[in-house]
C-alpha cells in the first residue's frame, strides 16, 4: 500500500476485470455464506464422530458448533423452506439431520467473541484494543535499520 509498483497495478487491474465480468452472477448472502460454513464444519465433525465409533470411542454428547450469524442458527433448527433458501435445501436437510439426531448443536457466538475479526474488520476502537491485547500482540522495539 505504502509503496506500489508494476505488479500491484497489474493485479489491481486484473481483479477489477474479474469483477467488472461477474456484475451480473449477484453474490452470495452472508446467511448462505455462514450457513455452508457450518454445514462444512457438521460434515468434518461427522466424519470424525464416526470415525471414532469405529475404533470404539463413541461419543455421546453432542459437538457444538459456533456461528455469528442469527439467521444461519435459525434455519439449521426451522422446519420451514423460504424461497430464499431453495437452492441450498440439501446442506439445510443435513445439518437439520444431525440437530435432530442430537450429534450437533449449533449455537450463536456473539461478535464481542469473534477475535478473527480483528483481522477481517474494520471495528470500534474499544473492541480493536480488548481483542488486540487479548491475543498478547505487543509492540517491539526492536532497531529496524542500523546505526552506522
Amino acid at each position: 500500500m505504502h509503496n506500489p509498483r508494476e505488479p500491484h497495478l497489474a493485479a489491481l487491474e486484473r481483479i477489477i476485470r474479474n469483477v467488472r465480468g461477474t456484475l451480473d452472477f449477484g453474490l452470495r448472502s452472508s446467511t448462505e455464506a455462514e450457513y455452508r460454513g457450518v454445514a462444512n464444519a457438521i460434515a468434518e465433525t461427522a466424519w470424525i464422530r464416526n470415525l471414532l465409533r469405529e475404533l470404539h470411542f463413541p461419543l455421546f454428547s453432542a459437538t457444538l458448533v459456533y456461528c455469528d450469524n442469527v439467521s444461519a442458527i435459525y434455519l439449521s433448527v426451522n422446519p420451514m423452506q423460504h424461497q430464499r433458501t431453495k437452492h441450498i435445501e440439501n446442506d439445510i436437510h443435513f445439518v437439520r439431520d444431525m440437530a435432530t439426531k442430537s450429534q450437533v448443536h449449533v449455537l450463536h457466538v456473539p461478535s464481542r467473541y469473534q477475535y478473527v475479526d480483528i483481522f477481517t474488520k474494520v471495528l470500534p476502537s474499544a473492541l480493536f484494543e480488548e481483542f488486540y491485547t487479548s491475543l498478547s500482540v505487543h509492540s517491539s522495539l526492536a532497531q529496524t535499520t542500523r546505526e552506522c
